[in-house]
């Protein structure tokens, strides 16, 4: 850093060098409006400012960190997911609807939108999967990190007799994406409320 600053997932500094200051930021770093909307959806997010003149390191429970570049466009992310933006961008919270639900993550999640970068976190190296009208993409709701572009997405149900005779194939819930855009998986599953089905 060389006096600019970024916001960062609270308590995620394992190091730095130089002359750094760090500051808690009210409601995921919106402010009181950010804060009311963030009790509001369940979306929580506590976060820092880092700011001032050297370099800083970045971690969280070891998880594989994904840099992701924005040139004016918007970042839909798991909060959980989110470690590190460029102060100049933008957060803020969406509704998702079934999606989220679908991931134990609630009905809403966050944007990041500007142009700089963010880091995400995954369990294990991301993995970005184009999206395109030709090729719409199915993810599993456990798997999924982040999406940007002009994507859609929808709930998908795979539910049928067999699943509830315990024949199904372990993948209940699907989120389909189609459009033109990027979306990020991790190589592993979280646990989520549809796997239980």
């Amino acid at each position: 850093m060389t006096g600019d600053a970024v916001k960062a997932k609270n308590g995620s500094m394992v190091a730095y060098d130089g002359q750094i200051a760090f500051k808690k930021l009210s409601g995921g770093g919106e402010g009181l409006r950010g804060m009311v909307t963030r009790r509001l959806t369940g979306e929580q997010m506590t976060v820092m400012e880092a700011r001032g003149h050297g370099t800083c390191w970045f971690a969280d429970r070891a998880s594989e960190i994904n840099l992701v570049s924005l040139q004016g466009d918007k970042l839909y992310v798991e909060s959980s997911n989110l470690l590190v933006t460029d102060a100049g961008l933008r957060t803020g919270t969406t509704f998702t609807g079934l999606r989220g639900a679908s991931q134990g993550n609630g009905l809403f999640t966050t944007t990041v939108e500007g142009h700089g970068q963010a880091a995400l976190l995954s369990d294990g190296p991301a993995v970005v999967l184009r999206v395109s009208a030709r090729y719409p993409l199915t993810v599993d709701p456990g798997a999924y990190i982040a999406h940007q572009g002009n994507v859609r997405q929808s709930f998908q149900s795979g539910v049928t007799f067999r699943t509830f005779m315990g024949e199904g194939g372990g993948e209940a819930f699907q989120i389909r994406f189609e459009g033109d855009g990027l979306v990020y998986v991790q190589p592993s599953e979280r646990n989520t409320i549809a796997g239980d089905v």
